[in-house]
């Protein structure tokens, strides 16, 4: 919190004079100066007071370029390039979302508890706590509890053609929309829901994207058009403050709860080469929206499909090698593995840069996957036998997606029914270099698809040998 003073002064004596906005809590002195480079986002709108100060609204991304004589101000530029001073005290650090796994959107959901656990939990009685759990006695459905006058009601959420409903007169698509519903009216239960009482242990999702600077506004985002469906919902075109965005529209629980987790991920990568995350809005209603830059090219495997070897030549082949090569070594850097690379979750910008994105499946190297969805064709043996993922996992995918780049995106194993694909490859079995594919260039993609995964190179090792391939134009 801040204690804002204001003032007036005409002279040009003053033309210097800085209102200083002091910390209720301490001194207005930054203790640690941020770093150039750091990402702030504003918590206030800023009126600059001289010609050299930046102007700014609540809510704008704003990146340091620099310190100034005063502690207090830094030099920063905008997400349109032009940079002036602003004042500390009006943004915040924006910090990678560290708290992953314990990210929820419905911290009050506790999963399968009994009735007599959930009034435990709802004990000492305090009327309007809540929690919402698994049904014991009808599997698939939910069940309200409430405390209210020194007891628990438990209320039956009956899931009835897709939707939820307690009274068969007011029907949900979810349970964040019908706990948000009754947090505003009690309508027919014995109380309004007041307060949520919280799974031990998780953090909700939208006051933690808050805290640290991820959260948008709603109001702010216009969703223009559909250019994806999914299971989960909608790729959208969208505009977020004169800015062409990409917007991921997640409206069911489930899902929306692993989309939270993938957008956790984002906030701790920033890469040239990394689609970036701009941020994220949690609708009470229910709605995830995550927003990340605009690819307008698309995918890397339709763009090479449409265009093909009558357009594409060896130097732009070459270049997003190296684009997704660069981005997968700063993942490898931070102890990152993305466990989805390919050339279907490469995105291409309006100016040709190849980008990697789907980060649903990126977790620290330390955390194991359930097998069951991955791409087999893709995927590692050992991380298909044995589930043990790493970065040489995602170099085995590398060497996968370098065939697809020189083959203009052909399906890999072409001719190789899907079952005999993991028998042959255990057994030493390599594709064929595609039509046109410099040896250089498929030396590389042998090297990633050495069997004992110690041996494979690194992505340093890769990058330095594809520079060294672009430096001697080896490609030609």
């Amino acid at each position: 919190s801040f204690t804002h003073t204001c003032c007036s002064v005409s002279s040009s004596h003053f033309n210097n004079l800085r209102i200083v906005w002091i910390r209720s809590a301490g001194p207005s002195v930054l203790q640690v100066p941020w770093s150039t480079g750091t990402e702030c986002v504003a918590k206030y709108n800023f009126k600059p007071g001289t010609d050299q100060d930046l102007p700014f609204c609540k809510g704008d991304v704003l990146t340091i370029v620099g310190v100034t004589r005063d502690p207090n101000w830094y030099r920063a530029k905008n997400t349109g390039g032009r940079e002036g001073t602003i004042p500390a005290n009006y943004v915040q650090k924006r910090e990678g979302v560290k708290s992953g796994g314990k990210l929820s959107l419905m911290p009050w959901f506790h999963g399968k508890i009994t009735r007599d656990q959930a009034e435990r939990l709802l004990y000492p009685p305090e009327a309007g706590l809540y929690l919402v759990r698994e049904s014991t006695n009808y599997p698939g459905d939910y069940t309200l509890c409430v405390s209210c006058d020194g007891k628990v009601e438990h209320y039956r959420i009956i899931y009835h053609n897709g939707k939820l409903t307690i009274d068969e007169e007011e029907y949900f698509e979810n349970l964040m929309q019908l706990v948000e519903h009754y947090t505003k009216d009690a309508d027919g239960l014995c109380t309004r829901l007041v307060k949520p009482k919280l799974m031990e242990g998780t953090v909700a999702a939208q006051d933690e994207f808050s805290r640290s600077g991820w959260a948008l506004n709603r109001k702010e985002l216009k969703l223009l058009q559909t250019i994806g469906k999914g299971e989960f919902g909608d790729v959208m075109v969208g505009d977020y403050r004169g800015t062409r965005v990409a917007v991921k529209c997640i409206k069911n629980d489930a899902t929306a709860q692993a989309f939270v987790a993938e957008a956790s991920v984002m906030t701790q990568l920033r890469h040239n080469n990394l689609v970036q995350l701009l941020g994220v809005i949690v609708e009470e209603k229910g709605s995830l929206y995550i927003v990340t830059e605009y690819m307008a090219k698309g995918s890397l495997v339709d763009y090479l499909r449409s265009r093909g070897r009558t357009v594409l030549g060896g130097d732009c082949l070459l270049k997003f090698s190296l684009d997704v090569c660069e981005a997968m070594e700063y993942l490898e850097a931070n102890n990152f593995v993305h466990r989805d690379l390919a050339a279907r979750n490469v995105l291409v910008s309006d100016d040709n840069i190849a980008k990697v994105s789907d980060f649903g499946l990126t977790k620290e190297a330390s955390s194991i996957q359930e097998t069951a969805k991955l791409p087999v064709k893709w995927t590692s043996p050992e991380a298909l036998r044995e589930k043990r993922f790493s970065t040489k996992s995602d170099v085995w995918s590398y060497g996968i997606l370098l065939w697809e780049i020189y083959s203009f995106g052909r399906v890999p194993y072409p001719r190789i029914p899907l079952k005999d694909v993991v028998p042959r490859v255990e057994k030493g079995y390599k594709m064929d270099a595609p039509d046109g594919c410099p040896p250089v260039v498929y030396d590389l993609m042998k090297q990633c698809w050495t069997l004992d995964a110690a041996m494979r190179p690194s992505f340093r090792m890769l990058r330095e040998k594809l520079q060294h391939i672009r430096a001697k134009e080896l490609y030609l």
